[in-house]
């Protein structure tokens, strides 16, 4: 294969596959095997503080809000979520930016 075609497929490669990375997300990791709650979560979200990792070029501040509300629901640690700030350039590549919320009971 010839590296204009190499080049090519590359390229439509890393396309297709950032389609699917344009997504929102509550960033969550998790240590696996760990009983304590205390030390279960190891991203910088918590249940009752989640962080969405988003890239402001393709996502508006109602679909993150939205996200992070839903978070605090299904977490059963509040009824919504406010944000607490926003980082910029700390994430991926196509989801640079983070926003950290704090879930409350009102």
């Amino acid at each position: 294969m010839s590296s204009q075609k190499l080049k090519i497929v590359c390229i439509l490669v890393l396309l297709l596959s950032a389609c699917g990375q344009l997504s929102p997300y509550i960033d969550r990791r998790r240590n696996p095997g760990v009983q304590d709650m205390r030390f279960l979560y190891t991203g910088p979200s918590k249940p009752d503080k989640p962080a969405v990792c988003y890239n402001p070029l393709w996502n508006n501040d109602e679909q993150i809000q939205r996200l992070a509300d839903e978070e605090c629901v299904r977490e059963n640690t509040g009824v919504r979520a406010v944000l607490v700030k926003k980082t910029h350039f700390d994430g991926k590549l196509f989801l640079p930016s983070h926003a950290y919320f704090k879930c409350v009971k009102e």
